[in-house]
């Protein structure tokens, strides 16, 4: 049980990101292979048209993603993200839930769902991440 709970704790430290904290997305909730992102949306999260920008949507999701294949304790970097747009809404809060579909030695495959206060699917899609040394890309950070 001890691994466990470090594995999450080292899960939520990943979590932790500039950018999902200036676009208001929230870590609402994590366990092994799940993790649920939520946005309540606010002026700042809207498009021209008054509704959700996708570039908001695309970030919940795959933080969420992401978020899930960290749950194991190791790291990981987005290697493809596919997200389908299927609607929209322009008030209340929204979630994506990132759910690990397949773990393999390197990489991870994760499924996202987007839905709204009413469980409506607004966007969805499928993000595989490759496994990384973590010392390494602190060194990558460092030079570049």
């Amino acid at each position: 049980m001890e691994d466990l709970a470090k594995r999450h704790l080292e899960a939520l430290r990943l979590s932790a990101n500039a950018f999902t904290d200036h676009n208001f997305i929230r870590l609402e909730s994590l366990e092994p292979d799940l993790a649920v992102y939520c946005l309540e949306i606010r002026p700042e999260s809207r498009n021209p048209y008054g509704m959700v920008h996708g570039g908001a949507l695309y970030t919940m999701a795959d933080d969420a993603a992401g978020t899930a294949a960290h749950s194991d304790g190791r790291h990981y970097v987005t290697q493809s993200g596919d997200l389908h747009f299927l609607d929209n809404r322009a008030h209340g809060t929204i979630r994506a839930a990132g759910r690990v579909r397949h773990r393999g030695r390197s990489t991870v495959l994760v499924a996202v769902d987007i839905t709204d206060e009413a469980g409506t699917t607004l966007a969805t899609g499928t993000f595989s991440y490759f496994c990384v040394d973590a010392k390494r890309m602190a060194v990558r950070a460092e030079e570049t």
